[in-house]
């Protein structure tokens, strides 16, 4: 193990703090508000995010195309927390379903930055 490197017994990246989680939920749980369709719509189309670790990942909900009562995530959107740098890595799910390093602004120092880029979606990488 490299010396600086918080790690669990299982040799993983430590998750967010209990506040770094709450201020995370927070932002995140605003910005997905915002992007909400109307509810009427929202059984076709919504949006999501979970906090897994230090990731957070943001995700679309449909219907599955050919058993509409089966819903389906897809996400497309991904930070992850790097501690040891103090800033968050941003990622987008390419149609590999792989996720890549989002090259224009491959890294943020907070969690609001990575949503506005999300937001702006300046290569049409998230949303299309």
């Amino acid at each position: 193990m490299r010396r600086g490197k918080t790690r669990t017994l299982c040799g993983k990246g430590m998750a967010l703090n209990d506040i770094e989680r709450k201020q995370v939920e927070k932002a995140v749980g605003a910005f997905i508000e915002k992007r909400r369709p109307a509810p009427h719509i929202r059984p076709k189309l919504d949006f999501g995010f979970r906090i897994s670790g230090q990731s957070v990942e943001l995700f679309e909900i449909r219907p599955q195309w050919d058993r509409p009562t089966i819903k389906r995530e897809s996400s497309f959107a991904k930070a992850t927390f790097v501690r040891t740098q103090g800033l968050w890595r941003v990622f987008w799910k390419r149609a590999d379903l792989k996720w890549h390093s989002y090259q224009p602004m491959p890294e943020v120092a907070v969690i609001s930055e990575f949503l506005a880029v999300v937001q702006k979606d300046e290569h049409a990488c998230f949303f299309g």
